[in-house]
């Protein structure tokens, strides 16, 4: 089971991939980032993609249906620009589910299908703690 070095490690491995971090979507902050960034810098890019993770998580337009206990209500969340994809899995853990895998993708060279897959993959094996 990997921690976040590896597995971060692993989502670069990924064709496309130009960066990865686990962020906390509650306070905005990056646990472990690899690669580069968007704009440059892993802390403004943990925090503006933690607010992108607390709406999608927090408001009923995007959490249709039961709540699961303490699971995240919303799997991930995908934005795509002219050049790029951002890939936000949320992480199911055994405290509270605040965290996510943040994937930046090249769109020439990225599957994000294949990132989708791998991703959740990745997440289901995280271990922290």
């Amino acid at each position: 089971m990997p921690g976040i070095d590896e597995c971060l490690l692993e989502a670069m491995r990924l064709p496309g991939a130009r960066g990865a971090a686990l962020v906390d979507w509650t306070s905005g902050l990056a646990l472990g980032t690899v690669g580069d960034a968007p704009g440059g810098d892993h802390e403004t890019t943990a925090a503006e993609a933690a607010e992108l993770a607390r709406m999608a998580a927090e408001h009923g337009a995007f959490t249709v249906g039961e709540a699961d206990g303490d699971r995240p209500p919303v799997e991930d969340v995908i934005v795509s620009n002219r050049d790029s994809y951002h890939l936000l899995r949320f992480v199911d853990t055994s405290f509270d589910s605040s965290v996510f895998l943040h994937l930046w993708l090249g769109r020439e060279d990225g599957n994000l299908a294949l990132a989708r897959i791998r991703l959740g993959e990745m997440a289901s094996r995280l271990v922290l703690g």
